[in-house]
């Protein structure tokens, strides 16, 4: 999830990061850091030292088995190149023991820039779960934590990892050093790639079948994370699995007045939302809709703002399949922008939709406003619950201790973010190359019909430009639900169903 209301911030959405690791040897680097430098050269800022690593035996009940497992929660050091401890990472790990070599660990990650591994871990495929972001969620609602019947960890072993500057992990340098080493594209994947291979190392997990997960950004550092591990690092992956996933900036963004491609993208989402209202929501509808996308719509808006019978055709289009009133689009001239649409869908009961699926709604508390004026109804409501539940869980269950504030969702790390290199196509790119490089590596893109921060049919018109590679092809599932589609009982479970399929399960 994004910091609301700048486009390009909203595409930078959140979610998903843990770690796990124990002792101080193989320690992380950052960018091209020398391991013989001296391991002993202090950081820059005094901080009260983290708690040593902790952990504790649990168990949960999936199908009328017990799976025990461990629950750790830990940090890892990053180091430069001259050996001075730079950040500590810090993440949560639930490891089943006694498994052999051929169990799979998965590293979860979630986005932001600045969110923590919170909402992929306590939300969708870890042991415990907390409800959030699903409608009628207010930040009031109980932080218990209870058992997840969709967890991955019968699976793989998972381990989720908070980003410096998220959860509890934190830079040791000034201002500038942070934002240069840690909040910009290129060194977050370098930093992020060492931190799960110091993991492999001190677990000895180096032959385990490793899967790369992220969420919204998380989805642009994930594809690009295993080309980094293969390429870089020695580290072969499994698989990769994206979650609502920010994979082509240039294509979503607003940077250009020319391409049709942000029009394309977002309307199938908007139908979405309006025929599950309607309750109609179903792949063939979706076809129907996804099908005039390509054909009639790309030409009247190729056909330009000059040509009246586009226009009319667009408005009609438009306004039958979002449900906004016509006047309202025809102003527009059939172009129908994300905002206009989240405030006006909803407005007849006087409530505003979020971004993340304009299903879930809040009051507008400035309904006579012209302009929004207030936040995201999914993203204000669920940072209390993934807080308290997390925080509880870590310093009570565990018994990890710390005096630092916990970052669910940072939004200094997304105002900080150095964004120069977003606007350009990595992730696919990184992506293509990963898959040639090893064909046998499975793909999975997953994501909300609602989601409007991270459309899904972006997804499905990079996977229709990929070349073929390999007998196993990138697949796309979409399911009912929005950004945090896992959010729902039904969508977490079809998550899973179609996981196994990549676990080889």
């Amino acid at each position: 999830m994004p910091t609301p209301p700048a486009r390009s911030r909203m595409f930078t959405s959140l979610i998903l990061a843990g770690l796990f690791s124990l002792g101080l040897q193989a320690p992380a680097f950052a960018a091209d850091a020398k391991p013989e430098a001296k391991a002993d050269a202090k950081s820059e800022i005094e901080l009260p030292p983290l708690s040593e690593d902790k952990k504790v035996h649990q168990s949960i009940t999936l199908n009328g088995k017990v799976l025990h497992y461990d629950a750790t929660v830990g940090a890892i050091k990053v180091r430069d190149a001259k050996g001075k401890v730079t950040a500590e990472v810090v993440y949560t790990s639930y490891v089943v023991p006694g498994a052999d070599a051929k169990r799979p660990v998965t590293f979860a990650f979630n986005g932001g820039p600045g969110a923590a591994s919170v909402y992929l871990n306590l939300g969708a495929i870890g042991p415990k779960r907390v409800q959030f972001g699903d409608a009628g969620n207010v930040p009031s609602d109980s932080s218990e934590l209870k058992d997840n019947a969709a967890t991955w960890l019968d699976m793989s072993d998972l381990v989720f990892i908070d980003p410096v500057g998220t959860g509890f992990s934190r830079s040791l340098e000034d201002a500038d050093k942070t934002k240069a080493d840690f909040y910009a594209t290129e060194p977050d994947i370098k930093y992020l790639s060492r931190v799960v291979y110091d993991w492999l190392v001190k677990n000895g997990r180096l032959r385990s079948p490793k899967f790369v997960m992220g969420e919204s950004y998380g989805g642009y550092r994930a594809p690009r994370i295993a080309y980094h591990l293969q390429t870089q690092l020695g580290v072969g992956v499994k698989g990769l699995i994206m979650v609502s996933p920010y994979l082509d900036p240039a294509a979503i963004g607003d940077d250009t007045a020319l391409s049709p491609l942000p029009w394309m993208i977002n309307l199938p989402s908007m139908a979405a939302v309006q025929l599950e209202n309607q309750h109609r929501l179903t792949p063939a509808a979706m076809q129907e809709v996804e099908s005039y996308v390509r054909q009639q719509y790309a030409l009247d808006l190729f056909a330009g703002r000059a040509d009246p019978a586009a226009i009319g055709r667009l408005v009609s289009k438009v306004s039958g399949l979002t449900g906004v009133d016509a006047q309202v689009v025809g102003r527009l001239d059939g172009r129908l922008d994300i905002a206009t649409f989240l405030r006006e869908v909803h407005r007849a009961d006087k409530k505003i939709g979020s971004i993340y699926d304009a299903n879930v709604t809040a009051w507008d508390p400035f309904p006579e406003s012209a302009d929004r004026k207030s936040g995201d109804p999914i993203l204000e409501a669920l940072i209390a619950p993934t807080t308290s539940a997390m925080v509880d869980f870590i310093t009570r269950e565990v018994g990890w201790k710390t005096e630092a504030r916990y970052n669910a969702l940072s939004y200094d790390v997304n105002k900080a973010w150095d964004r120069a290199g977003t606007r350009q196509d990595k992730p696919v790119s990184d992506l293509r190359k990963a898959i040639a490089n090893d064909p046998n590596m499975g793909v999975l893109i997953v994501h909300g019909y609602n989601d409007l921060a991270c459309p899904y049919f972006a997804s499905r018109l990079i996977i229709d430009q990929m070349p073929k590679m390999g007998s196993s092809p990138v697949r796309l599932s979409v399911y009912p639900g929005g950004h945090m589609f896992y959010s729902r009982d039904a969508s977490a479970q079809a998550f899973k169903r179609d996981a196994k399929a990549l676990y080889g399960l």
